[in-house]
């Protein structure tokens, strides 16, 4: 499936781009078309260059990755695009999120983990790694009693309860019986979570829910 598979890679770790360069064409077989040490030399690559999916890092010189792929997004929609990045407090991870990332992993991820993630990404789901989940489960919890953030007004008080328990990382299964109804309930009420909030898949309610807004 990855095979010949078109990646950017935009990250200014030279070290770390020389290796996933390497890993990516010899373990995976795709085909990464240029290297960017930053947001800016991506998007001029972009305009030079054909890519499938974009590898990105968070904290860059210059344009961060959070623009970046907030530039993508908006010019490239096609384009895929993965955080692998060492950080992940609750901004960094709503912010890539909420800009249209399609997965977010950690560099100590290891290489199965990574490939794993591209191939998930380039099937249409969203990725999070564990640890990143766990951060923001822990945010969630401390901040349920201050009410829900502005994407999320206008659900129904079961619809908040249903976004919060997403957040952090319940199954539909899991959610009919904690909350005593069926699973097709559960899927009931996410299709109307889905279609109130504009938001189409369990990452970005769950970025939803960080207030970029907080010191």
């Amino acid at each position: 499936m990855l095979e010949n598979l078109r990646v950017l890679i935009v990250d200014d770790e030279i070290l770390l781009t020389e290796s996933l360069e390497i890993i990516l064409s010899v373990k995976g077989g795709m085909n990464v078309v240029g290297v960017a040490r930053d947001g800016k030399e991506a998007l001029k690559l972009l305009s030079a260059v054909t890519a499938d999916l974009a590898l990105i890092d968070l904290k860059m010189n210059g344009m961060d990755g959070v623009e970046l792929i907030r530039h993508i997004r908006k010019e490239y929609p096609m384009i895929k695009t993965l955080v692998l990045t060492t950080f992940y407090d609750e901004k960094d991870i709503a912010g890539a999120i909420q800009n249209g990332a399609d997965g977010y992993i950690l560099k100590d991820s290891g290489l199965e983990t990574i490939i794993s993630a591209i191939e998930n990404v380039m099937a249409g789901r969203s990725i999070i790694d564990e640890k990143v989940m766990k951060r923001l489960s822990e945010f969630i919890t401390r901040e349920q009693n201050t009410g829900p953030p502005a994407g999320l007004k206008g659900l129904t008080k079961r619809e908040l309860e249903i976004c919060s328990m997403i957040a952090k990382g319940f199954s539909n299964e899991q959610m009919a019986e904690a909350l005593f109804i069926s699973a097709g309930t559960v899927k009931n009420h996410i299709s109307s979570i889905y279609e109130k909030t504009g938001l189409r898949s369990r990452a970005k309610l769950t970025a939803s829910y960080i207030d970029l807004t907080k010191p």
